[in-house]
Parts: C-alpha cells; sequence; structure tokens
C-alpha cells in the first residue's frame, strides 16, 4: 500500500476527520476499572461450542453454536455498556469467531449479541455485499488490532490497524461491505477507506512502540472500521503495554496521514 496513489479527494476527507486531531491508542492502559482495548481467546478444536441468540442483526449474521467458553472476558468487561466485543480464534479449525454486544446467559451456557460473524481463515472471503459483521464496516476485528507480541515482541507491524472516525459517510468501499451512517456527505470517509502515515513523515523522533507503530502505518496503514473516537487505533489488551511508551503516537495529526486511493464506492 506504500506505493498506491493518493485518493483526490484526500485532503478533505482527513480534514472531516480531523486534520489537527491527534492519533489516539485505544488500548494499553486501565480504563474505569478495565483493560482498554478489545480481548480475543484462542481455543482448540475441543472447545465446547454454545447457542448464540442474535437480537437485532439475526439475518447477516452467521448462525451458532460458537466455541465462547464461559468466562470469556468481554470488550469493556462484565457490566460494560459498550460495544462489548467478543472475539474467539480457533487455531485448529483456523476459524475465527467474532460477537458484537454479546452478553452471556447463564453464567455462559449461551450468548445473546446483535450480531455475529465466523470466517473461514483457510477460505478468506467478504462478507456478502451489505452485510454487517461483529464491527460496523462487515470486516473481521481480530486481524486489525494492535497486539503487543507483535509491536513489542517482534518490533514489526506486519498489517493494517483498525481505526474508528466519529462522522462517516453512509458509504463503503472494498474491503468493507456495510455502511453505518445517514449522512451523504461525500468529504465524509466511507467504511473500508485506508489511510497511511506520509512517507517523509520522521519517525526517528520515536522509539518503542509508538516507533514501531508508525513504521508500519507508512506501510499497512489504517482502516475505516467503525464510528467511534477520531483517529481512535483498536489494540488488545495486555498487561504486558507501556502506556507511556504508546503515548507519542498522539502528537501524529490527522494533516501527517494521506488517504490512499479508493476504488468503487457502495451508496446502497
Amino acid at each position: 500500500m506504500s506505493r498506491d496513489a493518493v485518493d483526490p479527494r484526500s485532503d478533505a476527507l482527513i480534514a472531516s476527520i480531523g486534520a489537527d486531531k491527534g492519533l489516539h491508542e485505544d488500548f494499553g492502559l486501565v480504563w474505569k476499572g478495565q483493560p482498554a482495548g478489545i480481548p480475543y481467546y484462542v481455543v482448540g478444536g475441543d472447545q465446547p461450542k454454545v447457542p448464540i441468540h442474535f437480537q437485532e442483526a439475526k439475518n447477516e449474521s452467521d448462525p451458532g453454536p460458537y466455541p465462547i467458553p464461559k468466562d470469556a472476558h468481554i470488550e469493556g468487561g462484565s457490566h460494560g455498556d459498550g460495544e462489548r466485543h467478543g472475539l474467539v480464534l480457533d487455531k485448529d479449525e483456523w476459524k475465527l469467531y467474532e460477537l458484537y454486544r454479546a452478553f452471556p446467559v447463564d453464567g455462559g451456557a449461551s450468548w445473546n449479541a446483535y450480531s455475529g460473524s465466523i470466517f473461514d481463515l483457510r477460505v478468506p472471503r467478504a462478507r456478502p455485499a451489505g452485510w454487517t459483521s461483529a464491527d460496523a464496516a462487515g470486516l473481521p476485528i481480530l486481524p486489525g488490532l494492535a497486539r503487543y507480541d507483535e509491536i513489542c515482541g517482534a518490533k514489526k507491524l506486519s498489517h493494517a490497524l483498525r481505526f474508528t472516525a466519529t462522522k462517516t459517510r453512509r458509504a463503503y468501499v472494498s474491503p468493507a461491505t456495510h455502511f453505518a451512517s445517514r449522512h451523504e456527505d461525500e468529504n465524509l470517509p466511507p467504511m473500508g477507506m485506508r489511510v497511511r502515515l506520509k512517507a517523509d513523515y520522521d519517525t526517528s523522533r520515536f522509539s518503542g512502540a509508538a516507533r514501531v507503530i508508525l513504521e508500519g502505518l507508512k506501510t499497512h496503514g489504517l482502516i475505516l472500521a467503525d464510528n467511534g473516537g477520531d483517529w481512535f487505533i483498536s489494540g488488545a489488551p495486555d498487561d504486558r503495554w507501556n502506556h507511556e511508551e504508546l503515548l507519542p503516537i498522539r502528537r501524529v495529526k490527522g494533516e501527517d496521514l494521506e488517504v490512499v486511493k479508493m476504488g468503487p464506492i457502495t451508496t446502497r
């Protein structure tokens, strides 16, 4: 993606999110008693599967059962009332199970959820056109998270990171399959939009986790996946994160980014 052309509407799209707003790490600290970020579990093929009851987007959700552990941690904690994502990766079956607004029933014997999706990692494919997933853009969540083992272990970011924006367009661009907005302004970002850190941005002023993330953003960038805080980057909670090492990315502003040229935009 580092060599792809810049979208002709890049400046206007960046401005609509906030040219003077900084990147914000939505992980790596404790917020209201809970670790910020989207947790995930890795299980084996022997993990028992439990029924999932979809409350809203049933027609766009993959039916259960899902291998959700009874004691699974949910985004925001057991008493959280936010997006409550729940992610489980089956390492034997190579399948990714994701839920949005997940609530355990009878101690996890089953779950209620707004929507859910199953991704077969052996045969990667996009959701059907117009379908949501556990994310507003219809994308898988886990592949877009910043994870400690890669940022601070391998010290290399080799994929795009998921980010959010407060106000988005009623539109999506591949690989997204879904929008979550009523706004039709062409200057607003569509779901699936990719941005990258400009090639001439000097990352030598940074160190540690911040530098690894910023250098990765030049090559793999960010992908708009949901409505939320402007330029909020998603990651997985981990006790080993040193939040002070992440904070410097806030010095990077929207004006330091550029939108990668988009393909056809779907508005219905």
